[in-house]
């Protein structure tokens, strides 16, 4: 089974700085892999936040992650500067998926990259919604 080469900025739409801490290291010295998935949530969440996508704390319609990924290329560490690429790969009836990335530094070349789905939903009840037009437009703006 071959393995896929890293993704590189390019391959990406919109992007979203991060820096990590002391504690997101771990006994191996480099970032524990449990952080990369909160770099994409802290990257997904912040996009749909400011490009307005659903009303995160409020509004009828919000999103839950259904499944998340990642795989790993190269280590980053304590005090590497982190950019998260984002893109939409799908545009389904209730859900999206994201691909995202790992950027360490300046590198063109991605760490890690992986997938994160969300399925919109009706505030309270927790059913999955229909996508609305003007979020369904949003998205596609950054769609690969």
């Amino acid at each position: 089974m071959s393995r896929q080469p890293p993704g590189t900025r390019a391959d990406y739409r919109w992007f979203h700085p991060i820096t990590t801490r002391w504690m997101d290291n771990d006994v191996f010295q480099h970032v524990n892999n449990v952080n990369y998935f909160s770099f994409f949530d802290t990257a997904v969440t912040y996009f749909e936040m400011t490009e307005k996508v659903v009303g995160l704390l409020d509004g009828p319609v919000h999103c839950v992650v259904a499944e998340v990924a990642c795989r790993y290329h190269a280590s980053i560490a304590f005090p590497d500067r982190v950019t998260v690429g984002v893109r939409v790969a799908r545009i389904g009836g209730s859900s999206v998926r994201y691909e995202l990335a790992i950027f360490r530094n300046d590198e063109d070349t991605a760490s890690a990259e992986g997938h994160f789905i969300h399925v919109f939903v009706q505030r309270g009840l927790q059913k999955p919604v229909p996508i609305p037009d003007d979020a369904r437009e949003k998205l596609a703006r950054i769609a690969a």
